[in-house]
């Protein structure tokens, strides 16, 4: 800054580190203590202000320090914590520079944290596209810090054929900056003690009850629940409710308009009156479907010694002219060669077969929500995204300032589940009918099908036969906040590309787009994903993918767990028995034998409830309080953007208002800025 004295300001966040038992103190305050200076032999180079900053008591400060000399224009500020006695890191979030004219202020956004005595070097933060002079400052930054960064983001395999990953053993061999903070890292492994200690107190209840009646599942429906859970557990064998979620539960993902009848759905003589209905609804477009032949010989869980099982159902629907959507027929099993026609089960069979092969049904759409649409088609696509964004995205790319707030813990929840959900003798082994290895055949097959036009809801909807249909509450509140977030999208990149040979012409976009397709996702720009973008359209679409799919989209697949899970009748993690062949000989006896025990209904209901909660520094979608960005017009897109998520939220809750099951789990003020959970 030119014209006399420059005052400089930074908010400072530190870190205990797990040798220390007290909590994280937030006591914002300035003080007028001033830095120490720079140690013997370290100097500032030119238009570059080094300061180490000495603050020995956990907590959070904001210093000040008016400097007499004049600077000139600032680049860069370096950043160093002495090392001290006992060595936390400290956070550092931004830092600001007044200068000597009004209005005149730079500042240098940081959010990573200071170890000791390392430096950071911070640049001004308006975002750059890279340059073509090896000579400029900002590109030898820039390539510098890549080079860096790729040594610390490496990719890994965690297994054959699915998506690669961060390369972390465990959440300790994480970056640090992609770490949980105290406050969140504290909740996590609190509430899994809680949980824990809750669910080992529901199985000494029930010791002393009975377990052979759906009355029963009252012993361990309590602590943690809500309204509309307990509406379920009133509701959950109403043919109405079946087919509510699949357009509002917490899979919406699977159900699709017919356009013909399926070929394996095998109608066998004496069911001419249902093949009539059928056509019916066919020709009036009011026939849909939910195949989950996507199970077809996954192999099943062994559980303590007991086989489990899995189906791969077909369920035929009809949507009435209230807007109600009802199950028609359901076929368990797919026709093999080598065993007989599958029986079909029908509303008029009796109620206990029929409740039965509902249950067939939610269970299954149980194992697809949590492996394909929910892990995969979320979790693991953002730590796709997020490890390419470090990997070749410079800090001063504006697609970098567009991200980073959407990749927020993705690395360590992601690794948690690695090494405590899904490992082996993990939560899924001891608990899922996928368990015991199901799940990475699972995983394998959907990734085979995970097409990009899949993850944007204007394509995904419209494939789906979804468009306008009444009662679809998802593909509604989904498409509006498509719209929104593709406008917030654009008038960020409109703002640093003015033209398609633009983003052609950019080296680090093309390469981040390289890293996802090829690397990341294991080639997949043979089911629709790009390897170069070639407009500003065409970026723009991927990025509000990127978006969408990192907030929108994993709220809505994420938030309905404990609502619809934790009655464990309504989507049983596993079944114990396997699918009927006969209608007349379901009795009670055989419907819980199928469901889950004590133990797996304990475990269901305890993890559903610590992964569908409200997250306590849960970030709304939007709000996020990082300042990437300094152009004052970037700043206006993220408050239109704001602006236009609140709007949204007064349509939902006016709507919902008249609702008996208000569908929330895209109301903006509900969705979390990124996968965190």
């Amino acid at each position: 800054m030119s014209g006399g004295g420059n005052e400089g300001g930074c908010l400072w966040r530190p870190c205990q580190r797990r040798l220390h038992k007290g909590p994280l103190l937030s006591c914002p305050h300035r003080t007028s203590d001033p830095p120490t200076p720079p140690p013997a032999g370290k100097t500032a180079s030119p238009g570059t202000l080094l300061l180490s900053l000495r603050v020995l008591v956990p907590q959070e400060k904001e210093f000040e320090h008016d400097i007499p000399e004049d600077l000139g224009p600032l680049q860069f500020v370096k950043l160093r914590k002495h090392h001290s006695l006992v060595d936390n890191a400290w956070f550092c979030d931004h830092i600001t520079v007044q200068g000597p004219v009004a209005f005149q202020e730079a500042t240098f956004p940081c959010y990573r944290w200071v170890q000791a005595d390392s430096v950071l070097c911070l640049p001004e933060g308006t975002a750059r596209l890279a340059g073509n002079n090896a000579l400029d400052v900002f590109q030898k930054h820039r390539e510098k810090e890549l080079k860096e960064r790729r040594q610390i983001y490496c990719w890994a395999t965690w297994k054959e054929g699915l998506p690669l990953t961060i390369a972390a053993g465990c959440e300790d061999d994480l970056p640090a900056n992609m770490r949980f903070h105290e406050e969140k890292r504290l909740d996590f492994e609190g509430t899994l003690k809680a949980g824990a200690l809750e669910m080992v107190l529901k199985h000494v209840y029930t010791l002393l009850s009975s377990w052979n009646c759906f009355e029963d599942f009252d012993h361990i429906f309590w602590g943690q629940k809500n309204t509309l859970a307990e509406k379920v557990r009133q509701r959950w064998q109403d043919d109405e409710l079946f087919g509510y979620q699949f357009l509002n539960g917490t899979n919406p993902m699977l159900l699709r308009r017919c356009t013909s009848l399926p070929s394996r759905l095998v109608l066998p003589s004496g069911m001419e009156e249902l093949r009539t209905q059928l056509e019916k609804e066919l020709q009036n477009s009011s026939l849909f479907e939910a195949d989950f032949i996507l199970l077809d010989g996954i192999p099943a869980n062994v559980i303590r010694g007991e086989k489990q099982y899995l189906a791969a159902p077909l369920v035929m629907l009809k949507m009435d002219t209230s807007g109600k959507l009802l199950p028609m027929v359901i076929q368990i099993q797919p026709p093999s060669p080598s065993s007989p026609t599958p029986p079909l089960f029908l509303p008029s069979d009796p109620p206990l077969a029929w409740l039965l092969a509902k249950s067939w049904v939610r269970n299954s759409d149980f194992q697809l929500h949590q492996l394909q649409y929910h892990l995969l088609n979320t979790h693991l696509l953002a730590e796709v995204i997020a490890v390419a964004t470090m990997r070749c995205l410079p800090g001063l790319h504006p697609v970098f300032k567009l991200l980073i707030p959407h990749i927020r813990y993705t690395m360590e929840i992601n690794t948690r589940a690695r090494t405590q959900l899904l490992p082996d003798g993990g939560i899924f082994d001891k608990a899922v009918s996928t368990g015991g290895g199901g799940h990475v055949h699972l995983l394998r097959r959907a990734l085979a099908q995970l097409t990009y036009c899949s993850l944007c809801p204007p394509n995904n909807l419209a494939d789906r036969g979804l468009l306008g249909t009444p009662g679809a509450l998802y593909a509604c509140d989904a498409l509006r906040l498509w719209e929104i977030t593709a406008r917030y999208v654009e008038g960020i990149i409109h703002l640093f590309y003015r033209g398609d040979d633009v983003v052609r012409g950019d080296p680090e976009l093309q390469a981040w787009c390289r890293e996802i397709t090829e690397v990341g996702l294991c080639q997949a720009q043979n089911r629709g994903f790009p390897i170069s973008f070639q407009s500003q359209n065409q970026l723009c679409h991927f990025l509000t993918m990127c978006v969408f799919t990192c907030t929108a989209q994993h709220g809505a697949i994420n938030q309905g767990q404990l609502d619809w899970y934790a009655w464990v009748p309504n989507a049983p993690c596993t079944m114990r028995m396997p699918p009927p062949t006969t209608k007349e000989d379901v009795t009670v006896a055989t419907v819980m034998g199928s469901l889950p025990d004590v133990r797996q209904a304990c475990l269901q209901m305890v993890v559903t409830w610590h992964l569908g909660r409200r997250q306590p520094d849960m970030v709304p979608l939007g709000h996020h309080k990082e300042k990437y960005f300094s152009d004052p017009k970037a700043k206006s897109v993220l408050n239109q953007f704001q602006t236009d998520l609140e709007n949204l939220e007064r349509e939902i809750t006016a709507r919902n208002e008249q609702l008996d099951l208000p569908y929330e789990y895209l109301k903006p003020s509900l969705i979390e800025n990124s996968i965190t959970i």
